[in-house]
């Protein structure tokens, strides 16, 4: 072989390797800072065929509808905890700072936060739908297929009240 295709040849090696490291380390950046979308029932009973369920510590994003009565705030900090419900699963979900306007019970909503042990999820952020005309496609697809209330799970409180 003579030297200008050995040349030729170790430039095109140089180029491969250079563009294969870096793919891996954008996929490598990539891998922590993906938020994953999950509805409150796929957090307890996994995603997909195979039912894989978030790891606690994993980023990810939560939709579901804010259950009526569960909205608690600390008088003393900014600091709210809801819990999110869909057909088959509530999560609770703990957040710090100021609500959106169109934040309320029965309202649907989007957490993103990091999920902590138990089914409890830290949001950094939490987003209310403002309207019916537009939802995200992967919202709206989840919610269609979950959007029902449980029967058992939420009934008020039966009590010498009338």
């Amino acid at each position: 072989m003579n030297t200008r295709r050995k040349n030729r040849l170790y430039l095109i090696l140089a180029i491969l390797i250079g563009l294969g490291l870096a793919t891996a380390l954008v996929m490598y950046a990539l891998r922590s800072n993906i938020d994953l979308f999950y509805t409150p029932s796929e957090i307890i009973n996994g995603k997909g065929a195979a039912q894989e369920k978030p790891e606690s510590g994993q980023r990810l994003r939560v939709g579901g509808m804010v259950m009526p009565g569960s909205v608690k705030r600390d008088p003393q900090t900014l600091r709210v905890s809801f819990k999110l419900y869909d057909a088959n699963g509530v999560v609770s979900v703990s957040y710090e700072g100021i609500l959106p306007d169109l934040f309320r019970e029965g309202q649907g909503v989007v957490a993103q936060g990091v999920l902590e042990s138990g089914n409890q999820i830290n949001a950094k952020e939490v987003l209310a739908k403002h309207d019916e005309k537009y939802t995200p496609p992967e919202i709206e697809d989840a919610m269609k297929q979950n959007h029902q209330r449980p029967a058992d799970a939420y009934q008020p409180a039966q009590g010498g009240q009338s």
